[in-house]
């Protein structure tokens, strides 16, 4: 809705207002009050009370006028301006406008070389912005510019690069405001992408305490995703009343036109302001308009679209330059025009001085560095849609060939302009490659709702061409570069991800056995082991080994064996995950194969590590869990990787964890969420509070279990569906050991739920324990019966229930060779039948599991179990 101001008691600001409403280009009425209240907010922004205006109303209502009479009021005054301009041919450029205006700012010429323009961006930066080691670094990246040997090169996540690259930028923008007020326009944000709209929002929750008005301008059909507080203003611009229509007529034509032809432009415009300036001016341009009582009535346009073709066409030979202009996009340069144009520099600079004294574009700079902008988005679209198609697809065509020949730098920091060009032109196989390649770059920079966008453009158009097996290849590699950027948008449980994958699975059977087709598997068994259907995820592993076999490929083997030890564990076939676990770290070589980080997001040999440390010490073997874990951490040390060093932060601390040990787990738990807070790695930052929250838990200290429910929360935020019977399965203990048996309880059956309905039996014999344990303890608490869901069973007493409980724990330990899950379920058995008197049958079952063991004696476990042993001697 509107907002009504009331302008009482600022005669300053009035007399501002009336002093400047008929500066610029185009006479502005009827609205003063709108321009009263951006001029109210700039004064609360000029001391240190940031303000937001959001500028709304449709297509040619007088958005972009009203900004250009702020700026108009605030020429005068000491202040810092930024303008981004969203373009729709640029709407999937991650950061374009932002790039734009950090280029004009460090004065860039397109003959600069790259080393020249390091080092003006050394020297703006160090003049503009307050510096960290990584800030120049980070900015070379943002403008595409090779690094010197002389900086460091960055350590970061293509995510964390982006976020540290947005935080930079805001500071810059800070740093900016500190010196000075900022006025930051930003045009158009209807067309906006994601990545800058990211930065935005940065933006708006550091105003309130900086001194920058923020004024933003978007079509109706926008809907702005920041929610409305103190500091945001939001404007709806609406149509002009009939009194305000004729004002503006008057204005434009100086007066004279006679009344039926005024009364007729204001039936014709509707209200639209943009649409009254260009009829008024096409009537003023009609032949002999110097005899305005003579002005014909049909002259009058009866649309916007027919008024501004008719100053076009008056325009002569400028029309084709302004139709070649509109082409190129809202705002074009003069070179690149210049390239594309057949006409000679006199006649096309003509032509343009024509069209920008005709007030349809305006001029910013000077040859050679000339920059046209059309004066709104409807005069370029009239303008463009002008054009014969046939006409049209040439100039698309022409443009493309130029820019990928002539103008290099476009081609390799905006393929998507060139994908654009040929998409337009018809020249699909021309545009696929660069879709490509702009998803690509996007994905480099994290920028991955762009990458979707570039990969599924590229996807559309690809069905316009014969179903051939080429077509099909081509589709293959799009989908397969589609799934990354989706997983890291969506999550790795994300139904669009399964999509990707099985839909490049078809292609490969289509196309027989292809190279791709590993890939594609692996890519897929993700999906599956993640959303816990692990017996699609075991079969995509033995298909993996199975294609490894075929191709005797060392990488291939690698993956399948990662794949294949990974899904065993979550099965409770710790044997087997063992085995393959080892047998993948066998061939691993970090020199060669560390890269399957960027492919596949994790390190196949730190990942073979981490399941085989955690299968080890299911298997009985401690120590030599613990010492696989520290060979995780020191190689992702040595592999200086964030997301390899995440990974084994965790499994030292998981193993940790399992050993009972509270202050280690807490330690490396601890790292793992900084690393993860710095990297911004959302997966294992929830890991890493949930152990945290064990280890407060086990050491007896407040706020254990309200932080293990916390990183369940957040893993389950990832999309994850898998561990959830590992996550429960300590939050139960802790959860009876602090007498909170209600909701034990109640975790206890979503846990066992799990656990059948995902085949996800890692925990399930610790689960059966749990659950005996918490029976006894409820029969202590309460003098009530717990009864539990075992076949065949009757009504038993709480201790034979948990009798049964602790047998069927196990059993199932036994036939999953789970020693130390074995040994747990043995010293709760043995302790119930020593209360029973049946202590000599204790001792035989528990002195049994015990001298199994050849290591870890030191661990709580084994330390408990010989404790009781020497109990049950005596």
């Amino acid at each position: 809705p509107m907002q009504v101001y009331q302008i009482t008691g600022e005669s300053g600001v009035r007399g501002r207002i009336e002093a400047g409403l008929m500066t610029g280009l185009t006479p502005l009425v009827g609205r003063e009050e709108e321009v009263s209240l951006l001029l109210r907010r700039w004064e609360q922004a000029k001391n240190s009370e940031g303000q937001v205006v959001l500028l709304q109303g449709e297509a040619g209502i007088g958005k972009s006028r009203l900004v250009q009479v702020i700026k108009e009021q605030l020429a005068q005054e000491p202040y810092s301006q930024i303008e981004l301009r969203c373009s729709p041919f640029l709407q999937n450029s991650a950061l374009y406008p932002v790039i734009e205006h950090v280029q004009r700012v460090l004065q860039f010429d397109r003959d600069d070389s790259r080393e020249e323009k390091f080092q003006k961006l050394a020297a703006g930066a160090h003049g503009r912005a307050p510096l960290q080691s990584d800030t120049i670094p980070l900015l070379a990246s943002l403008l595409s510019l090779p690094l010197p040997d002389s900086y460091p090169p960055l350590n970061l996540t293509p995510q964390r690069q982006k976020q540290k690259t947005l935080e930079t930028l805001l500071s810059w923008l800070l740093a900016e405001a500190d010196e000075k007020p900022v006025l930051l326009i930003v045009e158009d944000l209807h067309w906006i992408d994601p990545s800058t709209l990211e930065l935005l929002g940065l933006i708006l929750e550091q105003i309130p305490t900086a001194r920058i008005l923020v004024v933003m301008t978007f079509r109706s059909d926008f809907t702005p995703p920041w929610p409305m507080q103190a500091h945001l203003t939001q404007l709806t611009l609406t149509r002009f009343a009939r009194k305000q229509v004729e004002m503006m007529v008057e204005k434009i034509a100086g007066g004279g036109l006679p009344v039926e032809v005024v009364q007729q432009i204001v039936s014709k415009t509707d209200g639209v302001p943009l649409f009254v300036e260009e009829v008024t001016k096409a009537v003023m341009e009609v032949e002999n308009v110097g005899a305005r009582h003579a002005v014909p009535l049909q002259s009058i346009p009866a649309t916007l679209h027919d008024s501004l073709m008719a100053r076009l066409d008056r325009l002569g030979p400028a029309k084709e330059v302004a139709q070649l202009g509109a082409t190129l996009g809202r705002e074009f340069s003069w070179e690149v025009l210049r390239a594309v144009s057949p006409l000679d520099e006199i006649v096309l600079q003509s032509a343009l001085d024509k069209l920008t004294e005709a007030e349809l574009l305006y001029q910013r700079g000077q040859p050679p560095q000339t920059r046209y902008i059309f004066k709104h988005a409807l005069i370029q679209d009239a303008a463009y849609q002008s054009l014969l198609k046939s006409t049209r697809q040439q100039y698309h065509q022409q443009i493309a060939q130029v820019l990928e020949e002539q103008f290099t730098e476009v081609k390799e920091t905006q393929p998507e302009l060139l994908a654009h060009h040929y998409t337009e032109a018809g020249l699909i196989e021309q545009a696929i490659p660069y879709w490509q390649q702009a998803g690509q770059k996007a994905v480099q920079r994290s920028a991955n709702e762009e990458a979707i966008r570039h990969f599924t453009k590229g996807l559309e158009i690809l069905k316009n061409l014969p179903a051939t097996s080429e077509r099909i290849r081509q589709e293959l590699a799009l989908q397969i570069a589609l799934g990354a950027p989706l997983v890291a948008a969506k999550g790795y449980a994300a139904s669009e991800v399964e999509k990707a994958y099985v839909r490049a699975r078809q292609l490969c059977q289509q196309l027989g056995e292809t190279p791709q087709l590993f890939t594609v598997l692996r890519g897929l068994w993700v999906w599956y082991a993640v959303r816990s259907k692990l017996t699609e995820a075991r079969q995509l592993g033995e298909q993996l080994l199975a294609l490894a076999h075929a191709t005797q490929d060392p990488a291939a083997y690698l993956e399948a064996y990662h794949a294949l030890g990974q899904t065993f564990f979550h099965l409770g076939e710790f044997v087997l995950a063992r085995e393959n676990c080892e047998q993948g770290y066998a061939i691993y070589d970090s020199q060669q194969h560390h890269s399957h980080v960027f492919l596949y997001g994790t390190d196949p040999g730190i990942a073979c590590l981490f399941w085989g440390s955690l299968a080890l010490w299911f298997l009985g073997y401690p120590e030599q869990a613990l010492q696989r874990s520290q060979t995780a951490l020191s190689l992702a040390k040595e592999l200086s990787h964030p997301l390899d060093l995440a990974y084994a932060f965790q499994d030292v601390a998981s193993v940790h964890q399992y050993r009972r040990e509270g202050q280690l787990a807490q330690k490396y738990a601890e790292a793992t969420v900084a690393l993860s807070n710095e990297q911004g790695l959302p997966f294992w930052l929830a890991f890493g509070i949930f152990i945290r929250g064990w280890s407060l838990a086990e050491l007896g200290q407040d706020g254990g279990v309200s932080q293990m429910r916390q990183g369940i929360t957040g893993w389950q935020t990832t999309g994850a569906q898998t561990w959830l019977p590992y996550y429960l399965t300590p939050l139960i203990e802790a959860c009876i050991n602090q007498g909170q048996l209600v909701e034990a309880e109640s975790l206890l059956i979503e846990a066992l739920s799990a656990v059948d309905k995902t085949g996800e039996r890692t925990h399930e014999a610790e689960l059966y324990r749990l659950k005996g344990e918490l029976t006894l303890r409820q029969f202590n608490v309460q003098g009530s019966k717990f009864k539990v869901n075992i076949p065949h069973s009757a009504f038993r007493t709480p201790h034979s229930e948990a009798e049964a409980c602790f047998l069927k724990a196990i059993d199932i330990a036994r036939r999953q060779h789970a020693k130390m899950l074995e040994l747990r379920a043995t010293v709760s058995l043995a302790r119930l039948w020593r209360q029973q008197g049946k202590q000599a049958e204790a001792r035989r079952m528990l002195d049994e599991i015990y001298n199994w063991f050849t290591e870890g004696f030191d661990t709580k476990d084994l330390q408990e179990a010989k404790t009781l042993l020497v109990e049950l001697n005596h």
